[in-house]
């Protein structure tokens, strides 16, 4: 039998919001079970010799976690879990500026605006370079080929995402015919490389004192992270200043605001100006919000 753990959480949080408030939970070790509203996970580094597979759900004023296994360091795994769901992260500024505005109120209405992480920014950083000039299958594609060819078996099934030494470990050539990688292939080798090597440290980034636009230069000095790369990476580390303004983004402001225009960055950046260091989390919530639907409400 697996064993289940009981984690409250703040009256701010809503586990389906958090789940679906980007495409992260579509891409793997992720798989979610959006009928039953079952998130699947396989973890590593918790304490135990293999990752292991763990489901998450909602229960009564909390989360229940059921693991795969009963050998396992629990208080790692809850600090995981804390980390991938936001649970520690204040929204109240942000609910103060976004509450000032009618149309956004159901941002805190909602519960909304926790933006669901990997358990570390390593996977975070290869996951947005996943994202990068390509369609959102593509990008589903690389990250799925990634975990089967190069991610360890996890107890309870599944694989977790593979370790920067894995990553190292295959050359371009590999990347281009296993993984489908196309011009990133060679940023894989070198990004990998440099992580495995203790050239970069991306889990630093998460207590980093440099300010934003410092830690955005040093995210942009890897091979293919500009503006959106580095500002999407941003948002998973808590840091919301950058718009990441890509493709959808645009369109679906041009529709929203400028009534199906196509117009400069510059006027959509006025446009949040007001939010300050949140204008990037609320330019993600306002153009998401469709995607809560009445079945995501209930």
């Amino acid at each position: 039998m697996p064993s289940a753990i009981f984690l409250p959480t703040p009256e701010t949080f809503s586990f389906r919001h958090t789940v679906y408030s980007h495409g992260w939970s579509d891409l793997v070790p992720f798989e979610l079970d959006s009928e039953k509203w079952r998130l699947r996970y396989a973890f590593a580094g918790i304490g135990s010799a293999k990752p292991i597979s763990t489901v998450i759900s909602e229960g009564d004023a909390g989360l229940i976690i059921e693991v795969a296994a009963k050998r396992f360091d629990e208080k790692k795994l809850i600090e995981r879990v804390r980390h991938v769901l936001r649970l520690d992260d204040p929204l109240e500024d942000f609910y103060d500026l976004t509450d000032k505005e009618e149309r956004l109120k159901w941002i805190s209405n909602l519960k909304a605006g926790r933006l669901i992480r990997s358990p570390t920014v390593f996977e975070d950083l290869i996951k947005t370079l996943c994202t990068t000039n390509c369609s959102w299958a593509l990008t589903k594609n690389m990250v799925r080929n990634l975990v089967e060819n190069l991610g360890e078996p996890a107890t309870g099934g599944g694989r977790s995402f593979p370790t920067a030494a894995a990553l190292a470990s295959v050359s371009e050539t590999f990347y281009r015919d296993k993984i489908k990688a196309g011009y990133r292939s060679p940023y894989f080798v070198e990004i990998a490389g440099a992580v495995a090597g203790g050239k970069v440290d991306p889990e630093s980034w998460l207590t980093s004192e440099m300010s934003t636009d410092e830690l955005k230069k040093e995210i942009k000095s890897l091979k293919g992270f500009g503006d959106y790369a580095a500002d999407n990476l941003l948002k998973l580390l808590g840091r919301y200043s950058g718009l990441a303004l890509d493709s959808w983004l645009r369109s679906q402001f041009y529709k929203k605001h400028n009534r199906e225009k196509v117009c400069a960055d510059k006027k959509i950046e006025r446009h949040y100006t007001k939010f300050g260091s949140w204008k990037g989390l609320a330019i993600w919530c306002d153009m998401s919000e469709r995607w809560f639907d009445e079945k995501l409400m209930n």
